[in-house]
């Protein structure tokens, strides 16, 4: 029996962000059609994780549908799932960074108009975690070397600098026409805000691509395939 998957979310008041989780996940099942795929948040939307891990039985991998290595991903997770004792519980890896995750912000950025030559400003939610730093500028350059070498900048919603509007502001005065990628899984506060600081395209989130669903099946092979003192150390 495969252990069940649970993608963890975070979460958001805006109506849009559950739909499109559940349309990722239908994605994820049609790859894996015998896989038992569930559903948890971190906050603000139900189910909730802690439901969602009471409610299961057997083996699960916590998929985390995050795209850096923040508190969530390095406390919430390994402590809700230390939390469910009637679980034989492994945390995978966050999304980002992944070189199909960057396939999935190009095809988003074409949707949206982007032209080639244009600069990009990566907007992500931000964190005071450095590794969530590193991860940003590490998807920011993978996404440049995509779109053939265009400046590609980083540039957070909250908790980092620089902020989405200085990051446009400043690649506009060098001269760049600027697009702006959404570095979001899925639509809320901080996405609706980022896009609309930009004075030409903005990508849609990531949402329910294709490679989005790919890298949420990867996550969770890998937990499985890490050995079992690094899964220990990875939940710690």
């Amino acid at each position: 029996m495969q252990p069940t998957l649970v993608a963890v979310a975070h979460g958001s008041r805006d109506p849009r962000a559950a739909l499109t989780v559940l349309a990722l996940l239908e994605r994820v099942r049609e790859l894996r059609p015998r896989l038992d795929v569930r559903l948890g948040h971190v906050e603000l939307n139900r189910p909730l994780l802690a439901d969602t891990l009471a409610d299961a039985t057997g083996p699960a991998v916590l998929v985390p549908l995050l795209l850096g290595h923040g508190t969530h991903v390095k406390r919430d997770l390994p402590a809700a799932a230390a939390r469910a004792g009637h679980l034989r519980t492994r945390v995978a890896a966050p999304l980002g960074p992944h070189p199909l995750l960057v396939e999935a912000l190009f095809e988003r950025l074409l949707e949206a108009g982007w032209q080639p030559g244009n600069a990009v400003v990566l907007a992500s939610a931000g964190s005071l975690d450095p590794d969530s730093a590193a991860g940003s500028r590490r998807t920011a350059a993978l996404l440049s070397e995509r779109l053939g070498g265009v400046p590609v900048v980083p540039a957070y919603a909250s908790a980092a600098a620089p902020a989405v509007p200085d990051a446009v502001r400043a690649l506009a005065a060098r001269g760049h026409r600027v697009a702006v990628a959404s570095y979001f899984t899925a639509p809320g506060r901080f996405a609706t805000a980022s896009a609309a600081a930009a004075p030409g395209p903005a990508a849609a989130p990531l949402g329910a691509h294709p490679a989005l669903a790919r890298l949420v099946l990867h996550r969770y092979d890998e937990a499985l395939a890490r050995p079992a003192h690094e899964r220990e150390l990875a939940t710690a």
